[in-house]
């Protein structure tokens, strides 16, 4: 009779989700989420994209320009830059921000990276967030490994302790239980492996804005 994973204290640091990741069962999440990613890397065309996310993947076909890069473990970033947070790129110079797979509740991935998604967003720009569903059947793929989800609720109110307004309804993506991709996506996180969240950059004034009254010329005044 199979018996469960044994279960282990739960981290989620950059070496454990990269790893899982690597293997079978999170390649297949990766898969299922390729046609998403093409398509939000080409949200916002001719503004660059940045794409944080596991492991080094190709850019798909019109996926234009943009920066790509991976966790290291040691809460910096690899890819065209090594560096850490603050990421050394202009603010509201990107059109759409990918975090795949590579935001944490806490830690060195934690709010700070939500807030530099902010930062680099220009007005109107988007927020794609992927992430793992703790309902989903697929959970027993990566219990004991350290790896942590959290439900959409917990996501939107940290989207908007960062300054982003989040979709009422997440969209659930990847396999159900077998380790195969599964692509298309779903109204609502239900039993798919992860789930989509997207969030705009607004920017609204703290007081109302009056409107300037329109001074009206007399009859037989030259406008000049």
């Amino acid at each position: 009779m199979a018996t469960m994973p044994p279960s282990h204290p739960a981290r989620q640091t950059g070496p454990v989700l990269h790893d899982w990741f690597l293997s079978d069962a999170g390649r297949a999440v990766l898969a299922s989420e390729e046609e998403t990613v093409a398509h939000a890397l080409s949200d916002r065309p001719g503004l660059p994209w940045l794409w944080c996310g596991p492991a080094s993947r190709a850019v798909p076909d019109g996926g234009g320009r943009g920066v790509s890069l991976q966790p290291d473990g040691s809460g910096r970033w690899s890819g065209p830059i090594a560096c850490g947070l603050p990421l050394p790129l202009p603010s509201e110079s990107f059109g759409v921000v990918v975090l795949q797979h590579v935001a944490r509740p806490s830690g060195e991935y934690g709010p700070a990276l939500l807030q530099e998604a902010e930062r680099l967003l220009v007005h109107g720009g988007h927020l794609w967030l992927f992430v793992l569903n703790p309902l989903a059947p697929y959970r027993w793929r990566w219990r004991g490994t350290g790896v942590i989800a959290s439900e959409p609720l917990s996501w939107r109110r940290r989207l908007r302790s960062a300054g982003l307004v989040p979709d009422a309804v997440s969209q659930g993506l990847g396999p159900v239980w077998s380790v195969q991709a599964s692509v298309g996506l779903q109204q609502g996180a239900g039993l798919r492996a992860a789930y989509l969240l997207r969030a705009e950059k607004r920017t609204m004034p703290l007081t109302p804005v009056r409107q300037r009254r329109v001074m009206q010329l007399p009859q037989g005044a030259s406008a000049a």
